[in-house]
């Protein structure tokens, strides 16, 4: 265990129902293994539901729900992946404000898979270089975004991965961008 991000706060953010669960256990993991604290919110208080592709996964507790959490006292941002969390997330007033106030920060912000769809709908990838789920092209590029087909995509404060393959190059350039 290293100390590299000893007294950083990153949020997890989440929907109640759907977060794919490899996609937040292993950045969570890496978080805490390089000192850090990783919070989980969620628009809802009580658990998580996370999914193993289509079939329930374990139950998570929530640390702090969205209408609590000061995105100020985080370091960072991970949006987790799976279909059902970022689809009901951007469509979440308070979700979507939540992720555009890391970007006004400039603070690191990790989407995976189908996170960015919070993104696109935060109005934050303008111009911008990611990767995703493939399904998401369309949405990306129709935002002003340039897609591309890698397995991590690091544009300024963003880092982006395509799906659970990726974890091992997202988690290394997610603690490379919180650490720096």
């Amino acid at each position: 265990m290293t100390n590299q991000l000893q007294d950083r706060r990153i949020a997890f953010l989440v929907s109640n129902e759907g977060v794919e669960q490899v996609e937040l256990t292993e950045p969570w993991s890496a978080v805490e293994d390089a000192g850090g604290t990783p919070v989980l919110v969620a628009p809802e208080a009580g658990e998580v539901q996370a999914f193993n592709h289509l079939d329930k996964g374990d139950m998570f507790p929530v640390d702090e729900t969205l209408t609590d959490a000061d995105p100020a006292s985080f370091d960072g941002l991970v949006l987790p992946g799976g279909v059902a969390s970022p689809d009901q997330l951007r469509t979440d007033g308070d979700a979507v404000a939540f992720v555009r106030t890391f970007f006004d920060a400039g603070r690191p912000v990790a989407a995976i898979c189908h996170a960015p769809w919070t993104l696109v709908e935060a109005d934050v990838v303008d111009g911008r270089t990611l990767t995703s789920w493939p399904s998401l092209r369309t949405d990306i590029t129709n935002a002003g975004a340039t897609w591309v087909d890698q397995q991590v995509v690091k544009d300024g404060n963003l880092i982006t991965s395509r799906n659970p393959d990726d974890l091992p190059a997202f988690t290394k350039a997610l603690l490379d961008a919180l650490a720096g």
